[in-house]
């Protein structure tokens, strides 16, 4: 199976890789530790975020599939949930 990612998720992606960019700068300033934990924190977030709207995405895609050839859509679930808790 193919797997299509939206435009959506992959400007998500371009947004979070400025992020890490912007902590970098801020290391390279020599900023205090307390900013660079700070954007560090948003980084993570919003890395989390990228996360649940991929799994989602993916679950959604699958199982409109499986309902297609009558399988077990309850699996798919059951993945989806141990990705996002593994992602933690």
């Amino acid at each position: 199976m193919d797997y299509n990612y939206s435009d959506e998720i992959k400007a998500r992606l371009k947004r979070i890789e400025g992020q890490v960019r912007g902590v970098l700068r801020l290391m390279d300033e020599g900023k205090p530790c307390k900013d660079v934990v700070s954007q560090l924190s948003a980084v993570r977030n919003a890395s989390d975020r990228a996360i649940a709207q991929i799994v989602a995405e993916n679950l959604q895609q699958c199982i409109l599939e499986e309902q297609t050839t009558g399988g077990d859509t309850s699996k798919l679930v059951k993945q989806a949930v141990e990705l996002l808790v593994k992602s933690r």
